[in-house]
């Protein structure tokens, strides 16, 4: 009885690690890992981006793929709050599709504005998007695409 309990407790911290390293690395399986830009406001391109992302989903499957879609300038307004994509954007980040919008966009934003932007809950905007985009083709290995 005491091997079955210490097996069962060697199991359950096995998955426990094993669950912590996958969440510090989203995609550990990923064979692709690639960044979308959007730097256009013009909403048939952003939409193409999206639907890139969903292509690139259904080609390699969740698991194979790291799709980041990075914005800057007036791309940004893909990553509005009340954007008309929202719906898409909500269903893609549930499958681990990333979106980084341009923090010093936004931040020229707010000085014209006035307020800063809404912006989707589910967008990172902690770094300027070109040097967002820089980093992951330089160091962790990204391919660019702008759709």
């Amino acid at each position: 009885m005491r091997y079955v309990k210490n097996l069962l407790m060697g199991l359950m911290l096995t998955g426990f690690v094993m669950g912590f390293a996958q969440a510090a690395d989203d995609k550990p399986f990923a064979e692709k890992k690639i960044i979308l830009q959007i730097s256009d406001d013009d909403a048939s391109k952003q939409t193409l981006v999206l639907n890139v992302a969903n292509n690139l989903l259904k080609e390699y499957g969740p698991d194979k793929v790291a799709i980041e879609i990075v914005a800057f300038g007036p791309g940004v307004r893909l990553m509005f709050a009340d954007n008309a994509n929202k719906g898409r954007i909500k269903s893609l980040d549930t499958t681990g599709v990333k979106f980084t919008a341009c923090s010093n966009t936004i931040s020229k934003m707010t000085s014209v504005l006035g307020h800063r932007p809404n912006i989707n809950p589910v967008a990172t905007t902690d770094s300027p998007g070109v040097v967002r985009i820089a980093k992951l083709v330089t160091e962790e290995g990204y391919m660019l695409v702008k759709p």
